[in-house]
């Protein structure tokens, strides 16, 4: 077998779903990156592990994965011969953020009925003729989607108080999704880089606006989200260069749109997470 991915990768005109992506990887494995997106994920061909949050995972064809916005996780597939997937990503406003803790806690589901709607939707993206059809059938998914995350946290709460009173368990459902608006040097850090993410802003620049030494910021951000400051900054580059690409820039301007030197600088950095070119990702 060819040990080269296949791509297919889409920007379809349904409110809500800001890509899509069809991919087979035989032998690729993405390293730990972040998006800001809900990815609703499902493997028509082998199986997969990955690592939310530095907690493993896997997901095999009967089941759903539900990966929140911003935080960190990685893929490789379990057999030899590679896996083959489908992926929606959901604008982050479309699923309640407070329910972030809840995925990261729990990501997969083993729900035929969900699994078949996310399959009848991508049937019908892919054709791209109904889009009534696939606001209807995306409504339905969320709705599943939110149903499991809110049974989550009641489940979660039922069996008693949060880690932090003394309860057991992972009970994260307050303090990931607070991530967004945490007033703390990672928090604040993050903030930063999601609002430069093609400029930049450099380390220095960084601790005199948060009031810290930049050593205590790259700390403190590796500790709280998993990867240096430089690693998350590149993957929301590359997920930045995504979107140009699918709007058909060019991979020239592309690369100096989304913040990279030149266009081998994205090359590389986009083939690492994506397994293929920005041009290949654009033909697709």
């Amino acid at each position: 077998m060819s040990g080269d991915a296949e791509v297919r990768a889409w920007r379809p005109g349904v409110p809500g779903v800001v890509e899509v992506l069809h991919a087979h990887f035989p032998t690729h494995a993405y390293p730990s990156h972040t998006h800001d997106a809900w990815t609703v994920l499902i493997v028509d061909e082998g199986a997969v592990r990955y690592d939310l949050d530095r907690h493993e995972h896997g997901l095999a064809q009967a089941q759903v994965s539900l990966l929140p916005p911003q935080v960190p996780h990685d893929g490789r597939s379990v057999r030899p011969e590679g896996f083959r997937k489908r992926v929606l990503y959901l604008a982050p406003d479309r699923l309640d953020a407070r329910l972030i803790g809840a995925a990261v806690d729990q990501p997969e589901y083993v729900d035929p009925l969900l699994r078949h709607r996310i399959h009848q939707l991508h049937g019908v993206l892919r054709d791209g003729r109904e889009d009534l059809e696939a606001q209807s059938r995306l409504l339905f998914i969320e709705e599943r989607l939110q149903q499991h995350l809110t049974r989550q946290v009641g489940a979660a709460g039922a069996a008693g108080p949060p880690a932090e009173e003394g309860g057991a368990g992972r009970r994260r459902d307050a303090g990931v999704a607070g991530r967004r608006w945490d007033g703390g040097i990672a928090g604040q850090l993050r903030e930063l880089l999601d609002e430069r993410v093609a400029e930049g802003i450099s380390l220095e620049e960084a601790g005199r606006i948060i009031h810290a030494h930049p050593v205590h910021l790259v700390r403190a951000f590796s500790r709280e989200y998993g990867m240096p400051p430089h690693r998350y900054l590149t993957g929301r580059r590359v997920d930045l260069a995504r979107r140009y690409l699918l709007d058909g820039r060019p991979a020239g301007e592309v690369a100096a749109l989304a913040g990279f030197y030149d266009q081998s600088h994205l090359n590389r950095h986009f083939k690492k997470v994506l397994g293929v070119t920005p041009t290949r990702f654009a033909a697709s």
